[in-house]
């Protein structure tokens, strides 16, 4: 497998072999910031499943709207410009499958994107949250009580959910819980999706936690294997395994 490699805000990583497809990602919080470490297990279990790797590099913000829109722009640019001659081009219903994934925020964003979904053979959404500034964030509210202000999300928790029942187009999406994550608001993102006329979104929910697919094997790499936990690789290889069977479901 090649190494991992920045252009701008987004890292790349290469499949040992010809590429099965291409996986879109956005992390969450700040873990986004350096997906290629934050994410490394997870997505290094994808490429070596043969995906080509995008993953967008970013500091989450107020305006969603707006970081979604970069992430779908950059996306498309870097797309477009790494095609191989012999790749079929990478859009919904080709043999080159397009997905899209996303971890906490990340699901949110790919959510927003102003094609709706449209351009991709599906979402997978990890540890879907949707939280309010002033709970994500938990002394913003202290803030707005002493200097008078309030903050919130663009769009709000209550209109992400409306604008995905009302423009999201997307009928494909496996929506990830994790067992053991407090934060998860899975349950309201797959009523909103099947709510929709001809959604085939399904739920699956797997051992974990919410941080379970932020796993970069640091203390493997500066320790070695007797500081590993030989757990987080299988629980990184089981998602992989999940995803990539997913994929080859097509409605």
């Amino acid at each position: 497998m090649t190494a991992w490699r920045q252009q701008g805000e987004l890292w790349r990583l290469e499949p040992p072999g010809r590429p099965r497809g291409l996986i879109e990602f956005i992390g969450g919080s700040y873990l986004a910031a350096t997906p290629q470490l934050s994410y490394r297990r997870c997505l290094e279990a994808l490429a070596a499943r043969g995906w080509r790797i995008h993953a967008w590099s970013y500091v989450p913000g107020f305006d969603h709207q707006a970081q979604a829109n970069t992430a779908w722009r950059l996306f498309r640019q870097q797309r477009e410009g790494a095609m191989e001659p012999q790749d079929p081009p990478a859009s919904g219903g080709s043999a080159f499958p397009l997905i899209r994934l996303g971890h906490s925020l990340g699901c949110k964003l790919h959510l927003l994107a102003p094609d709706g979904g449209r351009r991709c053979d599906g979402l997978v959404a990890l540890s879907f949250n949707n939280f309010s500034a002033e709970r994500s964030i938990p002394f913003l509210a202290e803030l707005g009580e002493q200097f008078r202000f309030r903050s919130e999300f663009s769009p709000s928790p209550e209109d992400t959910l409306r604008q995905i029942g009302s423009s999201y187009r997307q009928p494909r999406n496996l929506v990830v819980r994790f067992s053991r994550d407090t934060i998860d608001q899975s349950g309201r993102l797959i009523g909103v999706l099947q709510a929709r006329a001809g959604d085939a979104s399904t739920l699956l929910e797997l051992p974990g936690d919410h941080l379970t697919p932020a796993s970069g094997g640091l203390r493997k790499q500066f320790l070695g294997e007797w500081a590993d936990d030989p757990a987080r690789q299988r629980s990184m290889e089981r998602l992989a395994e999940q995803i990539g069977a997913w994929s080859q479901t097509r409605s």
